[in-house]
């Protein structure tokens, strides 16, 4: 049973290594320090770090340990080992109440690991997303479905997450249907106005984004290809913000570096990436955070994967899942670009990620259960029980 004090602010450790991770998990950061009832600690693994730093201070986000993991072109199995090794010994330094990990990186996944062994409970943002495919996306979708297995506090963006959940065994008393946090940190970004748009023309302006590991090589230089065919049009002004990653970078600037049309910059700050999405026409990616923004503000958009596991706006009509094919790529953008009605059904299809109040109902959630006498373990005789 939970014996923590009342008038004792909750240590609530948020790990996060990427910049998606920190996207989401800044509303929760956020709220947490503005309040008393959680002392935020908040500690960055540097999976992403010249993406992750460039962006922090601008989210008003405090990040009190900063660690130093990536080696160049390592192994996940290194990346592993070396987060989960220094992971815990973060956690036996700081002792938190509980560790609050988001999605399903590598970073998070360990993130849980680690504090499932230190005996210390795990919240999981963004919990309950399937392809149902374990290797697609590789890694993500086993890191997911492992968090899943060491987690007490389940907080699912969707109803449908939060069947995949119960549907594998989880507690329906562990599961919360909270909306997307992306929501909440999107309309907060842009109610702040500080981001500028990598947008300079009057074209229709497609927003492009690029860079799962299952897509690279032979697959990603397609997908140039079909750029450029787009490019080619004359009417068009495609942003494409190159990932750093040198495997990215190798099939796509061969391509598209000498293309009119197409602008290739450095990764945005995340003001002014939401300042761009906000004034496209079409969004283009096989990222998995922006099939949540683009519904957000009304942006037709189409994943460039095989499988999504964000069904819900490919069922509300405000994604199309596309795959990787440059003629499909190609045939579907058109008609977007070219068909005002087929447009405007998308555009006007809705957004089924969340309010913008997804933080608020999870720490609601979190202070209620720290309050009360309720098991904090896995189970209320579970691995971490405090009993």
């Amino acid at each position: 049973m939970s014996t923590h004090p009342s008038a004792v602010p909750v240590r609530a450790m948020l790990v996060l290594g990427t910049r998606p991770e920190a996207i989401k998990l800044a509303p929760v950061a956020r709220q947490m320090a503005a309040g008393t009832q959680f002392e935020p600690i908040v500690v960055t693994t540097g999976q992403h770090r010249e993406m992750l730093h460039q962006m922090l201070g601008m989210l008003c986000v405090d990040a009190r340990i900063a660690l130093d993991v990536m080696r160049s072109r390592q192994q996940l199995s290194d990346l592993t080992a070396r987060l989960v090794r220094e992971l815990g010994e973060v956690m036996r330094e700081q002792r938190p109440d509980l560790v609050l990990v988001q999605g399903d990186t590598t970073t998070a996944m360990a993130g849980a690991l680690a504090a499932f062994y230190e005996k210390i409970p795990v919240a999981h943002v963004e919990a309950g997303l399937r392809t149902g495919v374990v290797d697609n996306p590789f890694p993500e979708e086993l890191n997911r479905c492992l968090i899943s297995r060491m987690t007490r506090w389940h907080f699912a963006p969707t109803p449908a997450a939060a069947r995949h959940l119960t549907d594998e065994g989880v507690a329906p008393e562990q599961v919360f249907t909270t909306g997307n946090t992306v929501v909440d940190n999107l309309l907060w970004v842009l109610a702040e106005g500080a981001g500028t748009s990598a947008f300079r023309t009057d074209a229709k302006r497609v927003l492009v984004t690029l860079h799962r590991r299952e897509n690279q090589g032979e697959r990603m230089r397609g997908m140039g290809r079909a750029l450029t065919r787009l490019a080619a049009r004359g009417d068009v002004e495609i942003v494409l913000p190159l990932h750093r990653s040198p495997a990215v970078r190798e099939a796509l600037l061969p391509e598209l570096e000498s293309h009119s049309g197409i602008s290739l910059v450095e990764p945005l700050g995340y003001l002014d990436f939401a300042a761009t999405l906000a004034e496209c026409d079409l969004v283009l990616t096989d990222s998995g955070g922006i099939q949540e923004e683009a519904p957000s503000l009304s942006k037709p958009a189409l994943v460039l994967r095989t499988t999504t596991e964000r069904p819900e706006a490919v069922e509300a009509g405000a994604a199309r899942l596309i795959g990787t094919d440059p003629e499909a790529i190609v045939v579907h953008a058109e008609r977007l670009l070219d068909d005002p009605v087929e447009y405007r059904k998308m555009a006007g299809a809705g957004n089924p990620f969340g309010d913008g109040h997804a933080a608020t109902r999870i720490l609601a959630q979190l202070a209620e259960d720290f309050a009360a006498d309720v098991p904090v373990g896995l189970t209320a005789s579970g691995p971490y029980s405090t009993t």
